[in-house]
Formats: C-alpha cells, sequence, structure tokens
C-alpha cells in the first residue's frame, strides 16, 4: 500500500479523488468505485500499489497494437480493480474486484517488472493491461520512470477515463496507447459501463496531440452498440478529430460476465469494417474467424506491409524506418520499427 496521487481532503476526515472523473467522494474506512483506493483516517491509499495479479510474455499484437513494433514480444503486468463497471468485460474476475477479494495476488516492486521485462531479447517494454492500468498510476509511474532509464516503451492498455492532470502527467512516460472506446452515445456509457463518454473523447484528443502512438479498439456489443450510424458517426468523429491515419480495432464480442447477448454477427463485423476503411487508413478486425482485416495495407499502392495470421507476422513490405517498401509511403513511425 502506498499513499495515492491525485486527491483532496474533504469535511470531516473525507476525501475526494481526482484520478477520474468520478470523482468519489471517500468516507474514512470506504474505498471509491474502483475498488482499490480507500480512504484511511483521511489519507487516501492505493492498496493494490505493487499487488500484481498477472504477468506475461505476450505479442505486442495482443494489446492490440499493429503499428507499434509488429512481430515483437511485450511484456504485461496487471492488478486488480477497474473504474468502469462493463457488463461486457473480458476480465471481471480481477477488473471487478479489490485486493481484499482477489485472494491471488503477488507482491512485485517495479525494480523486479522492470529485471523480469529484460530476460527476453524480443521484449520491447513493458504493457499495463489486464485490469485498467490508471487505477494503480502510482506503481505503473514508478515503473515506466525506470523504463525509461533502461530504454524499455511503455504501453498503457486502458478505457482512457480519466482527468486531465493525470493524463498530463502520464503522457511523458507512456509511448503507446490502446484505448478502448466503447460507443458513442452517453446513454450506451451510463448503462453498459457506469461511466461517461465526453471525458474519452477528450482524453483521445489529447493523448493524439501529444504525439504518443494511439490506437483506438471498439467492440460491437450485440444490441448494444451496434447501430449502424452511432458507428458512423464514431467513424467520422475519428477521422475528424484524430485524423484518417488513426488505427481503429473492430473487435466481435462473445458472451461475457453479465452479457448474454448472442456473439456479434460476422456480417455486421463486415459491414462496419466496411464502413470505417472508407473513412480511415487503418482498420483491423479481431475475434474473428477468417484473416480478413488483419494485414496491414499500403493506403497509397495497396501491397501488404504486414502478413498477419493469428500471433505469426511478418512485416517484410516495411523498410527500417516504416515505410512501403514499393512505394515509399511513411506508414508506421520508425521509432517503433524493428532493427
Amino acid at each position: 500500500m502506498k499513499e495515492a496521487l491525485y486527491y483532496e481532503p474533504g469535511e470531516e476526515g473525507s476525501v475526494y479523488c481526482t484520478l477520474c472523473p468520478h470523482h468519489c467522494h471517500i468516507h474514512n474506512g470506504k474505498r471509491g468505485i474502483c475498488r482499490v483506493r480507500i480512504n484511511h483516517d483521511g489519507k487516501l491509499i492505493s492498496e493494490n500499489f505493487a499487488q500484481v495479479s498477472s504477468v506475461h510474455f505476450d505479442p505486442v499484437e495482443k494489446k492490440p497494437l499493429y503499428h507499434f513494433f509488429p512481430g515483437k514480444t511485450i511484456f504485461s503486468v496487471g492488478s486488480v480493480g477497474c473504474n468502469m463497471h462493463c457488463r461486457f468485460c473480458q476480465n471481471w474476475e480481477i477488473s471487478q474486484h479489490g485486493t481484499d477479494e482477489f485472494t491471488m495476488l503477488r507482491s512485485m516492486a517495479p525494480e523486479e517488472v522492470i529485471s523480469l521485462a529484460r530476460q527476453r531479447d524480443d521484449n520491447v517494454g513493458i504493457a499495463f493491461t489486464y485490469n485498467e492500468p490508471l487505477v494503480w498510476i502510482e506503481y505503473l509511474m514508478d515503473i515506466a520512470r525506470l523504463a525509461r532509464e533502461r530504454r524499455l516503451f511503455t504501453v498503457m492498455v486502458t478505457n482512457g477515463f480519466v482527468s486531465p492532470e493525470p493524463l498530463q502527467d502520464l503522457v511523458p512516460l507512456i509511448d503507446a496507447f490502446s484505448v478502448d472506446l466503447k460507443g458513442f452515445t452517453e446513454d450506451f456509457y451510463s448503462h453498459y459501463t457506469g461511466s461517461h463518454l465526453a471525458p474519452v473523447l477528450e482524453n483521445l484528443k489529447a493523448i493524439r496531440k501529444s504525439g504518443c502512438h494511439l490506437e483506438i479498439v471498439h467492440l460491437v456489443v450485440t444490441g448494444a452498440n451496434d447501430r449502424i450510424d452511432h458507428f458512423t458517426a464514431m467513424v467520422h468523429w475519428i477521422r475528424d478529430e484524430l485524423g484518417p491515419e488513426t488505427v481503429l480495432h473492430i473487435s466481435r464480442y462473445f458472451p461475457v460476465y453479465r452479457m448474454t447477448a448472442p456473439p456479434t454477427s460476422e456480417v455486421v463485423m463486415d459491414e462496419f469494417y466496411h464502413i470505417a476503411r472508407q473513412e480511415l487508413s487503418y482498420v483491423y478486425m479481431g475475434n474473428i474467424r477468417s484473416n480478413k482485416g488483419s494485414n496491414t495495407v499500403c493506403p497509397n499502392c495497396g501491397e501488404v506491409l504486414v502478413w498477419r495470421m493469428g500471433y505469426q507476422t511478418d512485416a517484410s513490405g516495411l523498410d527500417h524506418l516504416g515505410r512501403c517498401r514499393k512505394c515509399m509511403q511513411r506508414v508506421l513511425d520508425e521509432r517503433f520499427i524493428s532493427d
């Protein structure tokens, strides 16, 4: 445990957490919505600091990140807790529990995470993932600062629901963001996630403006966010506010946690893919049976630059500067290309 960042004192020993837009008013002995930040005698304590639920070397494509070191490995680390309560959460066993409820946590100092990450030569860095990394921001920052010193890249797989000040502090420490844009209406966010859309949109714009690498993930949930007009509006917003070169992953939903609706129709997935491809240069599909929407294709000449089959990757269509070998179109940032 460690005293948390981003809170203010309240009346009668209470505190106001300012980490995310919930701005939880937390009385002594109580926790915020995320389940892992507790008021202990007027101090906000991060209960999950250095408390790890999962560590694993993953393909970087699993995050998913397709324009960030294709074919490489990244060391992934997660804890418990989340500031959203998505009814379709795929990692609900850890994200919807606190340290007092999850019994399989292990203590791991930041230096140990760095040491483990350096054990594999093909590993490019550290990804904060599995649960919502924002809710252990103190630990994340400690690791990210060490990673900078050791020339390891850092990735956040996040819902993007964070207050402006913490995000501003995070941006200099993070190389790539994979952000879940879960829907495009306030009603969806309120009903299915227990949060709000507007802060996520503002944070996406801030991340893009910062120069950090950004990829967006959109899970299409049957009967919840699968309206064509809402999806089209979202794609147009991404194009206009973030740029047509923004990477979008369209992911297929399967019943999980509190959702029993059938899996997303592959017809819907295909239709959404074609809608997005008309406006954005780089659109991918995930959780489908075919390999469609997996490859990175040059938007200028149509050459396949990165071939993917599952987590098998061949990036031979790119040169060392992230350009298409055929027409020299810039596709990936040269900082994020393997030697």
